[in-house]
């Protein structure tokens, strides 16, 4: 069964690019889906999010901003085997 990580994030957000990278080497192999969302393009994002992307979640559950929290990841792909 795949499972989804959506990565909050703009254009232009060196921050979030570098995380969008570390994310998809720890996935890299496993039925993960790294989905980015941009948040400029929803209001409701966009004040959430504006000052704390980049923002790793699995739907509700924030998992990581920056820089990424490899551990929790690293926990949450357990979860998986």
């Amino acid at each position: 069964m795949s499972r989804t990580l959506t990565l909050y994030s703009r254009p232009g957000c060196g921050l979030c690019e570098e995380v969008e990278m570390e994310l998809a080497e720890m996935v890299r192999g496993r039925p993960v889906t790294v989905e980015v969302v941009d948040i400029s393009e929803d209001p409701d994002l966009e004040r959430r999010y504006i000052f704390a992307i980049p923002v790793v979640a699995d739907g509700e559950t924030e998992l990581s901003g920056y820089p990424l929290d490899r551990e929790r990841v690293a926990r949450w792909l357990a979860e998986l085997d």
